[in-house]
């Protein structure tokens, strides 16, 4: 199943982007394992990546205000579910961010 509607997600911010001390645009949630990742505009793509090695392929936006759906093999947003709360990063949180950690150069370093 490539979505689990029970699993809460990982955390308020990108997880590997977290750990490394990096920085993120906009955040997705893997609809499997709740894993927040940072979008393809993002420095890192961690939520590519994250499909990538674990064959979880639908993800959900985690920004205010969306509940799109978007599959990485169907190539194309799909229907999903009410996933479990929280359902998005916090409204206060900067974007790009977290603010303490985005360079002054950040346009320059998106895709």
């Amino acid at each position: 199943m490539s979505i689990d509607p029970d699993i809460p997600p990982s955390g308020t911010g990108c997880a590997d982007c977290e750990a490394a001390g990096g920085w993120w645009v906009h955040l997705r949630r893997c609809a499997q394992c709740g894993r927040v990742g940072c979008c393809d505009t993002s420095p890192a793509q961690h939520a590519t990546a994250h499909f990538q090695s674990s064959g979880h392929p639908v993800v959900q936006s985690f920004e205010p205000g969306e509940d799109w759906f978007w599959d990485y093999e169907k190539e194309k947003g799909v229907l999903g579910p009410a996933l479990a709360p929280p359902t998005s990063r916090p409204d206060d949180q900067t974007v790009p961010g977290p603010a303490d950690r985005v360079p002054a150069n950040w346009q320059d370093l998106i895709h």
